[in-house]
Order: C-alpha cells, then structure tokens, then sequence
C-alpha cells in the first residue's frame, strides 16, 4: 500500500466506483497516482512514457505499427517487444502474459501485466498502480474496461 491512509481510502473508493468488481476482490494500490505512463506502458513495463496510438503522435507507439486504436494495433505494438497472441491467462512458467481489454466496440481500453506469481499488475489511467488477483476485476460497462479481448504471452 501506498501513501497516507486518508489518501488511500479515497483513491479505493474511486476505484471502486469505476470498477464495482473490485469492492469485493482483493487488491492493494501500488505506486502513486502519475501521469508519466499509462497501463499500455505497465503492461510493456516501463513507466517513463505514455503509450497511446494518438494520431497527432503526441503519445509514444512503437515505430510501424498503425496509429490507431484497433485491437491488431495493439496486438502489434506488443508483437514488437516480443509478445505472441495465446488462448489463455493461466500462469505458464518462463513466460510473462499481458491481457487486452476491449469495449462493445471492440476499441482497447486498457491491458494488464501479469505477476511471477499469478497476480495481474494493471495502471489505471493517470491514477495508481494496482495489483489485482482476477482479470475479471477490471470488466464491466464503462467507465469499466469491458471484456478481456485477446492475452499475449512472452518467454521470459
């Protein structure tokens, strides 16, 4: 946990309001809210830049991949640091999962990173870091991140 209580109970009712799921599931916050990197950069484990296929290119995303917010543009941009599309989330050891989630649109919301040990790692948006047990936690209706669309897998 981080930061003061008092922040920290604010920060987990907000949390809470966003992603119902996770009033009733473990999970603990993990770094301070910043605006330095988003989820798409936690999951690509940096947090030194703002992933996002902004078409003004404002944002950073990797060099060839379309500039658009499709799941195959986000498939490719983890294509580059060397994930590969799997079937599913369970834990596989020498290989570190990423998971894609996608409103009814289809349109990429967020992607979570998954821990050593099971657990998934998710950023969310310009606030903290959090660390949750069940992919699930983050799916819902907006403002949730709808369903997870497609997980990734790398050996590690």
């Amino acid at each position: 946990m981080v930061g003061n209580n008092a922040w920290n109970a604010y920060a987990k009712q907000h949390l809470e309001r966003q992603f119902p799921k996770l009033a009733t599931e473990r999970y603990v916050l993990t770094s301070p809210d910043t605006i330095d990197y988003n989820c798409v950069a936690w999951a690509a484990e940096t947090d030194e830049e703002w992933w996002w296929p902004d078409p003004m290119e404002q944002e950073y995303w990797p060099n060839g991949v379309p500039r658009e917010e499709t799941l195959s543009a986000f498939i490719a941009a983890f294509q580059t640091i060397g994930y590969e599309t799997c079937d599913h989330a369970l834990l596989e050891p020498d290989f570190q999962k990423i998971a894609i989630y996608a409103d009814a649109q289809n349109t990429p919301r967020h992607v979570a990173r998954q821990l050593p040990d099971g657990e998934w790692t998710s950023k969310i948006g310009q606030y903290e870091d959090i660390q949750h047990g069940e992919l699930s936690s983050l799916t819902g209706e907006s403002p949730a991140y709808g369903q997870i669309v497609q997980v990734m897998k790398r050996a590690i």
